[in-house]
């Protein structure tokens, strides 16, 4: 024994102290900073973009923290682009972007100014319905529906990418043509999930569609 009593902090001890800290000027700005999308006074940072969505111009003014997902949904109405996780994992609301396929929910409307946007949306109409849209009625590719607009979009981005030899993470020869395989497509669709399980009528749809375009 030194005679000095030992210190042990307790979990509220800690908590106090870090309150504390964040109390400062410093950490208060921080916290309420243009990193934050607010202005120092806590208030939005509006940004005036133009965003082409289904081959029409739109000219929003938006809160500098609005993702693409919320944009589409809550200030142009196309509520065919689903909410789902909210986080990138289950690729409800997946989209194209200069004909790439992205998950809206994970990126910020302002990033897209000038890019081509493609939803659900703009593939078809219900009177013209693009050959995926058809193939996945026909081969009842969807039951609940809530991640079939999603599905649509990645299958269309994943037929580009065949067709331009882009390989995945199992293409084994990248120095021969790339085909659709099973394994192929499985993998390439792995990011957009159906909680119902309609897996293997959603490869039938697109393998279909696959087969007419080759």
């Amino acid at each position: 024994m030194t005679g000095r009593s030992e210190f042990r902090p307790s979990r509220r001890d800690l908590l106090i102290v870090g309150a504390a800290a964040l109390a400062t000027p410093r950490a208060s700005h921080a916290l309420s900073g243009t990193a934050y999308g607010t202005d120092p006074k806590g208030a939005p940072l509006m940004t005036t973009i133009s965003l082409d969505v289904n081959a029409e111009t739109h000219q929003l003014e938006l809160d500098n923290r609005t993702t693409l997902l919320d944009a589409l949904r809550e200030h142009l109405h196309l509520t065919g682009t689903k909410k789902g996780c909210d986080h990138g994992q289950c690729g409800a609301c997946t989209v194209i972007v200069d004909g790439r396929r992205i998950n809206s929910c994970l990126t910020l409307a302002v990033m897209h100014q000038g890019d081509e946007i493609t939803t659900i949306e703009g593939l078809g109409t219900p009177d013209g319905l693009h050959p995926l849209q058809a193939a996945f009625v026909e081969h009842d590719g969807y039951q609940c529906g809530y991640c079939t607009p999603g599905q649509i979009c990645s299958a269309v981005a994943v037929l580009a990418e065949v067709k331009a030899g882009i390989p995945s993470h199992v293409t084994a020869d990248l120095n021969a043509p790339v085909r659709l395989t099973n394994a192929e497509l499985r993998e390439r669709m792995s990011g957009n999930i159906c909680r119902c399980g309609a897996y293997s009528n959603i490869a039938e749809a697109i393998s279909e569609v696959a087969g007419r375009s080759a």
